[in-house]
């Protein structure tokens, strides 16, 4: 089951209203049933995981490669950068499709849309020192510093939600999205059970954090052999309107 979540975010710097879905952590998953939540937005947002690293029966992407086809029919499609897309073994065949998609990709770096600036924070590389998070993070300062330095509403999409303290906390980024942490899995309550980047019982699993800053999504698919309890997929759809004094 795939719930649709509308939330609103009130901007003075908002010119015109906007609509987006978020939709992280594809996997890989049922191209008819996320594009079916995503009609009548203004994009589509996909912030990291398009692939599936783990799925060998696809090469992880023959379903991302369809998606990356069909999704701009239906809206403007950004595509962010997720550890699936660095690990993906089958990256040499699958990035070919990309680049001849529709798709805008945000590599670190940002683009004007509908009166606002939208970027992508990527993922760091794969690779015996990932765990030095602050390090390799402190290399995108340039395009962080550029983005929050633009004028109007900054829209920023940041696959990993642990990324936020170290990489944008401190900048002028207005909404910051992000999946990865799949709801924590199993929910009790509000707590999040167990999440990739931040294990057990992990503190940014769904929902808005850092004064409304960062929004985290579930997730539009189930991309693990284990059950989801009390969590289930999503696709954000989110409303940018004026603030009005």
């Amino acid at each position: 089951m795939l719930e649709i979540n509308h939330i609103t975010v009130r901007s003075a710097k908002i010119a015109q209203p906007l609509t987006f879905a978020i939709c992280p952590d594809f996997h890989n998953g049922d191209v008819d049933l996320v594009l079916s939540a995503c009609r009548g937005v203004d994009a589509i947002l996909v912030a990291g995981d398009l692939v599936d690293r783990h799925d060998h029966r696809t090469n992880g992407f023959d379903n991302a490669v369809r998606f990356l086809k069909e999704a701009p029919d239906v809206a403007p499609v950004f595509y962010s950068i997720g550890n699936h897309e660095r690990k993906l073994k089958t990256l040499a065949d699958y990035w070919p499709h990309v680049e001849k998609s529709r798709v805008t990709v945000l590599d670190d770096r940002f683009v004007a849309f509908g009166g606002i600036v939208l970027g992508g924070l990527s993922s760091i590389r794969a690779g015996k020192d990932e765990h030095k998070l602050p390090l390799q993070l402190a290399e995108k300062k340039p395009f962080m510093r550029a983005m929050s330095e633009q004028e109007g509403f900054k829209l920023l999409m940041c696959h990993h939600p642990e990324y936020f303290a170290d990489a944008v906390l401190n900048r002028d980024i207005d909404l910051t999205v992000a999946g990865h942490a799949h709801g924590g899995q199993v929910r009790i309550g509000r707590q999040g059970i167990y999440s990739p980047g931040q294990w057990l019982f992990p503190k940014l699993t769904s929902g808005f954090y850092y004064d409304d800053r960062l929004l985290v999504s579930r997730g539009v698919t189930n991309a693990t052999w284990a059950p989801r309890i009390n969590c289930g997929c999503e696709v954000i759809i989110l409303h940018l309107e004026a603030e009005h004094a």
